[in-house]
């Protein structure tokens, strides 16, 4: 496949000008029967649980893609991930892409889209990147029912819980970038419509919900968890969760077909999995654990990806998910763009397309703590440069000469403009880095170690901070999160994906700073405790040129300006 005589087309204009095979094709690939899956139209399945193998698990090669810290614009983690399962099905392995969904509130805010990108994409593009089957409707739709019945228990005068309030932690979610929606104030016009309280809005990427299905190990689990969800508490002080407000059945009711993983294609036809999307910064930043042990089930070589940079994504794909899961990786991709090099090498906006060897080498420094980060877990990461137009020979040079020092290769990935043929390279190192065997994957901490010292550990070891200092109100918040027994729960940081350090401005490699926890969340049903470095956004505003306006719809159905 090639951008010969098509260099201009849009993502949209090639997937739309892909000839797709029926998903029942893209099923026998993987050697699973038509009664066995449930069609949601030509080109898209629901693949049940029970399909899932421990033992064939055990056996598949799990593959991360991770970056180095992004730019506004992203380093193309989707775009490699769907490259590299092509490439590597290209040498003759048998390998599917596990990757997660997209919301629509990026879709119509900035990205515009977020199934790959040129000849590396998911298909069908525009339902992938739209509803979908219907995912993120479910997962909203169960937070809203909690959210429902926490009011109904508030109003009610026979069968209250007494909950207080002020201390409702617990927030509607709808899947759009809304910041009006924020802070709200509910429950006004009368006694008849409830009592008054504040309230506001998370995207649905940012509900607790998400997490939960993506962390859930099967159905029982995910009902397990939903009535873990910490609501509140009472004017007496005493812990509410959903299970008593009852509500974990009619929620996992809503999450039925949900919980199961969705069966797309690659441009090439190579069978692909999309599942669940909780984001990076302030969740866990990666598909569901169902999902990957699907591909792991199915597929010889099973590529996934993780959220922002290594520092957020990789850190809790491998932390959390992998020990939750019990699954070990054999082999890290680090993505990596001339681009986000001269970005962190002080380049404005306006440069970033500059060819500066100077800039590059000052801007390796970063993706050098991130390769460091990596072995820290046992994992040598095999580096990929997104190619663009814009990349310099010198500077292509340099990274892999500094990449080589470090015993890492580095190889130019042209996915994008080439398909699976433009990573056949990348394939082959991957491949071969698995094959030498001498990745031995093992967590950074111990989930029964206290609180602060789990957090010392990613700070000083991946952020390279020296230290970690507490808010009187983070403090206060750790007391109750000991109180209630949650202690034990893995970390998941919340802070910029900017910067290693909890203030964006600091690129690069910074030295010499603090990192500083403002306050606790925990995701009780989730599994895992939400240091906040700084003001996190759970619910997303629209910039002052959505991607929306460029997107436009025929009389005929036919959708361009999504990307």
């Amino acid at each position: 496949m090639s951008t010969t005589d098509n260099k201009f087309l849009t993502d949209i204009e090639i997937a739309q000008n892909n000839e797709m095979e029926h998903i029942k094709e893209i099923a026998a690939k993987l050697n699973i029967a038509e009664d066995d899956f449930e069609m949601y139209g030509k080109y898209k399945a629901k693949l049940p649980i029970r399909l899932i193998d421990e033992k064939k698990v055990a056996k598949s090669n799990l593959i991360l893609v991770t970056a180095l810290t992004p730019t506004p614009a992203g380093e193309g983690k989707t775009t490699i991930s769907i490259g590299l399962t092509d490439g590597l099905n290209k040498i003759g392995k048998n390998a599917i892409v596990v990757i997660r969904e997209p919301s629509l509130g990026p879709v119509f805010g900035i990205k515009g889209g977020a199934a790959g990108g040129g000849y590396s994409q998911v298909v069908p593009m525009e339902d992938i990147n739209l509803h979908f089957t219907g995912d993120f409707s479910a997962i909203e739709k169960a937070n809203n029912l909690l959210s429902a019945l926490i009011d109904n228990n508030i109003q009610s005068r026979t069968r209250s819980l007494h909950i207080d309030p002020r201390t409702i932690a617990w927030k509607r979610v709808m899947d759009m970038n809304d910041r009006a929606l924020r802070e709200i104030t509910i429950g006004l016009g009368g006694t008849a419509n409830g009592i008054p309280r504040q309230d506001g809005f998370n995207i649905t990427p940012a509900s607790e919900v998400m997490a939960i299905l993506c962390m859930a190990k099967d159905f029982a689990d995910l009902k397990e968890r939903l009535g873990n969800i910490y609501v509140g508490q009472t004017f007496d002080r005493n812990p509410v969760y959903a299970q008593d407000l009852k509500a974990e059945n009619a929620m996992a009711i809503l999450l039925k077909d949900a919980i199961n993983p969705n069966l797309v294609q690659t441009l090439e036809r190579n069978p692909a999995i999309i599942h669940g999307g909780p984001f990076a910064n302030i969740a866990q930043g990666t598909n569901s654990i169902l999902a990957t042990k699907m591909g792991l089930t199915m597929s010889e070589y099973v590529i996934t990806e993780a959220g922002f940079g290594a520092d957020l994504g990789a850190e809790k794909f491998l932390n959390i998910k992998c020990v939750s899961a019990g699954l070990k990786p054999k082999a890290v991709v680090l993505v990596a763009t001339i681009r986000a090099l001269r970005h962190h090498g002080g380049a404005p906006t306006e440069e970033y397309n500059d060819i500066n060897v100077e800039r590059v080498q000052k801007g390796f420094s970063n993706l050098e703590k991130h390769i460091e980060n990596m072995k820290k877990f046992g994992l040598n990461p095999v580096v990929a440069i997104n190619a663009f137009p814009t990349d310099g020979e010198e500077e292509v040079k340099l990274i892999q000469e500094r990449c080589a020092a470090m015993n890492v290769q580095a190889v130019v990935a042209n996915g994008f403009t080439r398909g699976g043929e433009g990573m056949t390279k990348l394939a082959g190192e991957v491949v071969k880095e698995i094959e030498a065997g001498n990745n031995n994957f093992e967590p950074l901490y111990d989930w029964e170690a206290p609180v602060k010292e789990k957090i010392a550990i990613i700070a000083k070891e991946i952020y390279g901070a020296e230290g970690v200092e507490y808010s009187k109100k983070a403090l206060n918040n750790l007391k109750r999160i000991e109180a209630l027994g949650l202690d034990k729960l893995p970390i998941c940081m919340a802070k910029t994906q900017k910067s290693f350090s909890d203030d964006a401005t600091l690129l690069a490699r910074p030295e010499g700073f603090m990192v500083n926890v403002r306050e606790f969340e925990f995701a009780a049903g989730a599994g895992f405790l939400i240091p906040i470095l700084g003001n996190m956004m759970r619910m997303p505003g629209l910039p002052a040129i959505p991607a929306s306006e460029g997107m436009y719809i025929d009389n005929t159905g036919k959708i361009s300006g999504l990307s």
